[in-house]
């Protein structure tokens, strides 16, 4: 409001006109208030004294109003999620009222409004005489005194502690000469520096209209669900009706036996009648307009706004995320209940990074996929995208209902008030394990100490895999640790590329054994992924394989970190904050880091591509239309408890999981099979749903290419040991720059103890620093000598001690009857005593066998 030079009109105004002169003050007062004086012994000269000595200033504070949580829709037009309020107030200008309801506030509760400076003297009087001489508690006051007294109210409301309130509101409310006198000193300066229609325009926004309903605004939207600037002459009288008395003439308790539907609202009618009468005498109706309101019946339509992220459907545990960073927002307060608090009562509008598109099919291939609950298992269902390089969260969902109301989270598993996809800090669960998509954290660190892709490990299952390297905790051993891989894979010597391809476990644990278990976990951590409950990361051997409980927003994050050439970026939810004077304040803002090099995560993104379009992750590729280049990762934990799938493209990170709440079940059991197929693949009939709407909104760029030095490494020959001692054959290939792992014993035509093959062969080419794995000699194969040409006695007898099988072949050379024109294994080829050796017999028709 800004400050207005009037010249008061009127007998009673040109009087007030003076209020400025003391002496003319202290009269008025004497007048208005000698009757409460008498009874308190106070005298004129005191109440002179006391008016001088009182503040004449009074400063209106921002008034309490509901803050909303935005999305933006498709065309970019904001959608309310949730509201919230302490008090459901929306401050509107006076030109947004209706003129019927400006008229009836003033016929009803202040007729003289307009020819008094502030303080209505009749009235003042008339209230005094009532209160002091037993008649009853009148008010008296004028609009501008009602309205200092809610103003006085309100600025007690911004108070937190208890005591402190309970005191302020005492002090505004109680009933005394000593507040009276104050509050009309206060009148009289409000009215000397504001407008009446400004004074009317705080006042009709500022008063109560029962429970927590406050201001014209809002009142005329839960009562009549209509606006403040659409009321009629009888709803108007009706709501000025309530603030006379706001439970008394409430009209949202219809079972109300003396104000309720069923004598319709006879207390409020009398009330309504009464201003409509006001309005006519005051000439502010007509008589068929006064007619027509008064034979009109009062039919509330109520209106419940929304409060809270209940109200937001199926994005209220985004809409929880919101809140939970708001706590944190130092624009809002010291601390998160000040925060909390300053934001249901500041008129924030919060517009938010949701993406309603895709949250939209999130939830909708969400529901379509897993259900609320399932018999004898804790079912959960998440997922969560983020945009690549911006950090913005652009969905978050969850298979429960959202209720923080103890009593309806008592009615079943299918509500929950925990975010499945954040952090325990911020309303979410304790985390789960991710499983295989961990991995990508070692392979990460591989390529940044230098390894390549195709560089192979030892990947043979054992119980004890040594000593591994830990520079935070030293050297450490896990005794007994012996996992094995999921599908069963049979072999002993991985790339990289492979184990990462198709998950090798053993693959991945042999490459961690050439790494560092700490540097593991920083490389993890520079991706901005820590645990759900906010201890840290364990950096043991299992923790390669994803053992550590984590939010699924953080894998989201460090996804979409990957995709972002390494450039790690943290999540956000909040695009705009305008505050209630529409002014901007700047919403937390998302940290990059460069994570590793870009060489690195092109070399990521290269095995990632191909998880997608050769390995675990080929189903979830393979239903997402239309595809743009794209990385991904499964991950499945012990016992297919939780089951993942995470990817990306060059622009939106998406991660979907199935999980165990509470207790396990294996997700690859018969019994655990939804409507939509087994649980176990629900992830790969979610992402594709997700990532198809994403990438036809968004679209995708190609990944870096990776350097031929990141996927092959320096190409070294291994040398052909066959045949040589173990020990030498070592010395040769650690001489080469290999490393070299014992193979065991297998089948050779070499001498016993010898070497009998290397995997990779002597020969061909290897990445630097690769594994070689040595297979020594049993000496228990021979090489087949050639039976060509021999006849059939002849060759069983040189291959006596194989199991011979002989079939004939038509001959015209009599020449070839009965000899041996070939055989399989052919001859020089290694074989064992007792294996089967097929020898092909020339057979000329009609000669004797």
């Amino acid at each position: 409001m800004s400050a207005k030079n009037r010249t008061v009109s009127g007998a009673l105004g040109g009087l007030l006109g003076f209020i400025g002169m003391s002496a003319v003050a202290g009269v008025l007062v004497t007048v208005a208030v000698t009757p409460a004086l008498a009874v308190s012994g106070m005298t004129a000269t005191n109440t002179i004294n006391v008016f001088e000595s009182l503040p004449n200033y009074l400063k209106v504070d921002q008034l309490s109003q509901k803050s909303t949580i935005y999305a933006l829709d498709g065309n970019g037009s904001p959608f309310a999620l949730a509201s919230f309020y302490d008090q459901n107030r929306v401050e509107v200008p006076i030109d947004s009222m209706s003129q019927f309801v400006q008229d009836a506030a003033v016929a009803g509760e202040d007729p003289r409004f307009y020819e008094h400076g502030g303080v209505d003297l009749q009235g003042t009087i008339r209230g005094a005489l009532s209160t002091v001489t037993g008649g009853g508690t009148q008010g008296g006051s004028s609009i501008t005194q009602q309205y200092v007294k809610n103003v006085l109210v309100q600025k007690c409301e911004v108070l937190t502690a208890q005591d402190e309130l309970d005191a302020c509101y005492d002090e505004a409310t109680e009933t005394s000469p000593e507040r009276k006198l104050k509050e009309m000193r206060l009148a009289i300066g409000v009215e000397k520096e504001y407008s009446k229609l400004e004074i009317l325009q705080g006042y009709l926004n500022i008063t109560l209209f029962g429970g927590s309903v406050y201001g014209i605004e809002a009142a005329a939207g839960y009562y009549f669900n209509t606006t403040a600037a659409n009321l009629t002459p009888s709803q108007s009288a009706s709501l000025i009706a309530i603030v006379n008395n706001p439970e008394k003439f409430r009209l949202d308790t219809p079972e109300s036996e003396a104000n309720g539907a069923a004598n319709g609202y006879a207390a409020n009618k009398e009330r309504r009648d009464y201003i409509l009468g006001e309005m006519l005498q005051y000439k502010k109706l007509s008589q068929a307009d006064y007619d027509a309101a008064i034979a009109s019946p009062i039919e509330p339509t109520i209106t419940e706004p929304s409060t809270g992220c209940q109200t937001a459907g199926g994005s209220a545990y985004f809409c929880d995320y919101v809140t939970h960073v708001l706590k944190s927002d130092p624009t809002f307060g010291e601390d998160e209940d000040t925060r909390m608090m300053n934001f249901r009562r500041g008129g924030y509008d919060i517009y938010t990074t949701l993406d309603l598109d895709l949250q939209l099919a999130t939830e909708n291939t969400m529901t379509e996929n897993v259900p609320q609950t399932f018999g004898g298992w804790d079912v959960g269902a998440v997922a969560t995208s983020v945009e690549v390089g911006t950090g913005r969260v652009l969905t978050m969902a969850q298979n429960k209902t959202y209720s923080q109301d103890p009593e309806v989270q008592a009615l079943g598993a299918q509500y929950s008030g925990i975010n499945y996809n954040t952090d325990f800090s911020q309303g979410g669960s304790l985390g789960f394990q991710p499983g295989s998509t961990y991995k990508v954290f070692t392979l990460a660190e591989w390529l940044k100490e230098g390894h390549a892709l195709n560089e192979r490990v030892d990947s043979a299952r054992k119980s004890d895999w040594g000593t591994f390297q830990d520079y935070c905790s030293g050297p450490q051993t896990f005794p007994g640790y012996n996992p094995k891989n999921d599908a069963n894979e049979p072999g002993t010597n991985y790339s990289a590329l492979q184990s990462t391809i198709d998950s090798i476990n053993t693959g991945f644990l042999g490459m961690a054994k050439k790494l560092d278990l700490c540097k593991i976990r920083d490389t993890a951590e520079s991706f901005g992924v820590h645990r759900g409950d906010g201890d840290p990361l364990e950096k043991g051997a299992s923790s390669v394989l994803g053992t550590n409980e984590v939010a699924p927003l953080s894998m989201a994050v460090a996804f979409a970190g990957i995709a972002n050439k390494g450039n790690t970026c943290s999540a956000v939810v909040i695009d705009r904050i305008v505050g209630p004077d529409d002014t901007e304040i700047a919403p937390p803002a998302s940290t990059c880091t460069q994570s590793v090099e870009p060489s690195v995560a092109a070399g990521m993104a290269y095995a990632m591509k191909r998880v997608l379009t050769e390995g675990s992750a080929a189903q979830s590729y393979g239903d997402t239309s239309p595809r743009v280049p794209m990385i991904g990762k499964t991950g499945t934990t012990d016992g297919a408890k939780d089951t993942w799938m995470s990817g990306a493209s060059s622009k939106v990170a998406t991660v979907v999981g199935v999980v165990s709440v509470t207790g396990d079940a294996n997700q690859r059991s018969s019994k655990y099979a939804f409507d939509s197929g087994s649980a176990a693949t629900a992830r790969h009939r979610m992402w594709p749903e997700i990532m198809s709407v994403a990438n036809a909104k968004y679209g995708g760029d190609e990944f870096d290419e990776a350097s031929t030095n990141v996927i092959q490494g320096a190409q070294v020959a291994v040398p052909d040991v066959r045949g040589q001692s173990v020990e030498d054959a070592k010395s040769a290939l650690e001489g080469a720059g290999f490393e070299v792992a014992d193979g065991g014993v297998t089948d050779s035509e070499l001498p016993a103890g010898t070497v009998a093959r290397t995997d990779p062969a002597g020969g061909s080419q290897a990445s630097s620093g690769a594994t070689i794995t040595v297979y020594s000699s049993n000496g228990a194969q021979g090489l087949l000598p050639d039976v060509a040409g021999q006849t059939l006695d002849q060759a069983r007898a040189t291959l006596a001690g194989f199991n011979v099988v002989v079939t004939d072949q038509a001959v015209t050379d009599p020449g070839q009857n009965n000899k041996v024109l070939s055989m399989s294994p052919a001859a020089g080829t290694a074989a064992t005593t007792g294996s089967t050796v097929t020898v092909v017999v020339g057979k000329q028709q009609g000669a004797a066998g």
